[in-house]
């Protein structure tokens, strides 16, 4: 998909799936694919955002998942499902502050088939858009997390790694224990 100018508008739908099991238990939201996201066909492609280095931290793996495939196993051996909370909407470019006229995602699809315990927001605005669109559908709360994203610049690695490990420590990494 080419690049949008700055200032133009473009109705955007999701172009790709959830990615989550019978076994996912946590999932996490963000607002839309980015270009690059868009452009690469999943979740996450702008080289900068960190958010696949981030989970690797949480895990201990050394091995940041590159290919879509082994992101794609990684998230399943983790128990982590990943969607985002529009299903289609209009933006310019990849700014979620201009994000308008939304249209949610069916979160069901995935809260139907995985035992969820938990599920937390990629970042203020994916927060803000379920709590607007999704929280009365599905009746289940959800935690705010930093953003991966490069423009939040307020928020360098350790420092995600920090707060994201510390809401997901009963779920993924050392604090999993053996019953994750």
């Amino acid at each position: 998909m080419p690049l949008i100018m700055s200032g133009e508008y473009q109705h955007i739908r999701h172009g790709f799936e959830p990615i989550y099991d019978e076994s996912s238990r946590i999932l996490i939201l963000g607002t839309l694919p980015s270009v690059k996201s868009r452009e690469q066909q999943f979740y996450y492609g702008h080289p900068q955002n960190r958010f696949w280095k981030l989970l690797a931290g949480l895990v201990e793996e050394s091995n940041v998942p590159a290919s879509i495939q082994e992101k794609t196993q990684f998230l399943l051996k983790h128990r982590i499902a990943i969607w985002d909370v529009i299903a289609e909407c209009d933006i310019i470019g990849s700014s979620d502050s201009s994000i308008k006229n939304v249209v949610p995602a069916d979160l069901t699809r995935i809260l139907n088939v995985a035992p969820i315990q938990g599920i937390y927001a990629n970042g203020t605005k994916a927060y803000e858009l379920y709590m607007k669109y999704s929280y009365e559908k599905t009746g289940r709360k959800i935690e705010k997390l930093p953003s991966t994203s490069p423009a939040n610049a307020a928020f360098q690695m350790e420092r995600l790694l920090s707060v994201w490990g510390s809401k997901l420590s009963g779920f993924i990494g050392a604090g999993a224990g053996e019953t994750f």
